[in-house]
């Protein structure tokens, strides 16, 4: 992970925003990086790398 992603994540995985995150879900052909599937919502986090 990036340090972006491990920021995000640090967060997320805490339920601070009240919805349960998945980090790196295949959604169809797709891995993203963070997936809440209620409210079916993608998370996708660029680091310095790109």
């Amino acid at each position: 992970m990036t340090d972006a992603e491990r920021t995000l994540w640090r967060y997320l995985r805490l339920r601070q925003l009240r919805f349960k995150f998945r980090r790196q879900r295949p959604v169809g052909e797709y891995i993203v990086d963070f997936a809440c599937l209620y409210p079916r919502l993608i998370v996708e986090v660029d680091g310095g790398q790109h």
